[in-house]
């Protein structure tokens, strides 16, 4: 008999995953509700839908479908001919066999978002939750009109992160490699010139070309040592230990911890601001959108701000005990807590660190270039200056 894996809201208010047997997914919704638990997905374990886990899907791609579906469901297709229509539409790939899977649960009797969170490690969990908030709601073309709006202003973020970040990467590629190219190239050449004379050149040549004739002669085993530290490395990033302690690091940085925590509460609001629209208690939002904080040190204080909301502590005061989110932020959800209009104020705290943290991104970018260019430039005129001295101090002394 086929296993599905359910999540439940218990007559006692908490919110639990567990584990039945049943022939179909409507037989089994009745049975729960029944039992008197609130249904919020059933997804049934194993079948073909394991094939896709690990696999990403396009942002770009998903961001369309989802407009196209919002479109059409505002305009009164039933879900089922709307799905069926943008099936048609897709290419052949990734994306359409998992429309094709989907299309065909919610054919067999399925909810959506059973259909959609059927796809696991596909879909983000805060998508199904607010697919799941539209289907009991009966807003499901609203709620999608909001999931996309926040999907725009997430990707905006990120490719205006990416562009302000881009110029200093390619300034510091350059750099470094030009530094590579004297250490092993030109600054060989100028040493032949002073064979025979190391003893009396300056102490700054004697140093730069020990260094260069060091890496030049031991190039074939320097380079498998570094790649093989960087794919070492790369593992070891890729393990939760590692990247908890690389996390960990990266908000103790001057200014780059700062970014992060105000990056991480934009999105956090935005995520439960989009939640809370759908009509999903504050709990199980904060539950979902605290799976969207990608820094494992701060997503691993979520778990205790959850634990005191259970307790009947209020929101902000929960918040304020995971130690990071801003004194701003903190009050402005406190004001939105006590007068009723939290989702309102978690979108106005969203918009203002989305701001503050353009504005900080833009400024550091403005700090890291003439740092960049001033030490880059210290490194090559020291050598240069190593590689000339000899030269110079040939020239006074003929004069």
């Amino acid at each position: 008999m086929p296993e599905f894996e359910c999540r439940l809201g218990t007559p006692t208010g908490e919110i639990v995953s567990r584990k039945y047997e049943a022939e179909q997914v409507p037989e089994l919704r009745r049975r729960l509700e029944r039992e008197g638990y609130k249904v919020f997905s059933i997804v049934r374990l194993g079948g073909g839908s394991r094939r896709n886990i690990g696999r990403k899907l396009s942002p770009e791609e998903f961001l369309v479908f989802n407009q196209q579906f919002s479109a059409m469901l505002r305009a009164g297709l039933p879900i089922l001919q709307a799905l069926g229509i943008l099936l048609r539409r897709q290419k052949q790939g990734f994306f359409r066999s998992v429309l094709e899977d989907v299309e065909a649960k919610v054919r067999n009797g399925a909810a959506l978002s059973e259909a959609f969170a059927a796809q696991r490690g596909i879909f983000p969990r805060l998508y199904t939750a607010s697919i799941l908030a539209g289907e009991r709601s009966g807003e499901l073309d609203q709620v999608l009109l909001r999931y996309v709006q926040y999907t725009k202003t997430i990707t905006e973020l990120r490719r205006k992160l990416k562009k302000t970040l881009i110029y200093p990467a390619i300034l510091l590629t350059a750099s470094v490699g030009l530094v590579i190219l004297m250490t092993t190239y030109v600054i060989p050449k100028f040493a032949s010139l002073y064979e025979g004379n190391a003893d009396r050149l300056p102490y700054l040549t004697q140093v730069i070309i020990a260094i260069s004739r060091t890496v030049s002669e031991n190039l074939l085993w320097i380079a498998p040592l570094v790649i093989g530290l960087a794919v070492l490395f790369a593992f070891w990033r890729n393990t939760q230990e590692g990247r908890r302690s690389i996390d960990q690091l990266m908000l103790k940085l001057p200014l780059v911890g700062d970014l992060i925590k105000y990056g991480t509460t934009a999105q956090l609001c935005r995520s439960l601001s989009t939640l809370l629209a759908g009509g999903i208690t504050l709990l199980e939002s904060f539950e979902i959108a605290s799976e969207s904080v990608t820094n494992t040190a701060l997503r691993q204080s979520m778990a205790t701000v959850a634990a005191k909301m259970r307790t009947g502590e209020s929101f902000t005061e929960s918040l304020q005990q995971a130690g990071w989110v801003p004194e701003l932020a903190l009050d402005m959800i406190g004001v939105g807590e006590r007068s009723g209009a939290l989702r309102e104020m978690l979108d106005e705290v969203a918009n203002f660190f989305d701001a503050e943290l353009d504005l900080r991104l833009t400024a550091l970018t403005s700090l890291i270039e003439p740092v960049i260019l001033v030490i880059m430039g210290s490194v090559v005129m020291t050598i240069l200056l190593a590689m000339y001295l000899p030269i110079l101090e040939l020239m006074r002394r003929n004069v």
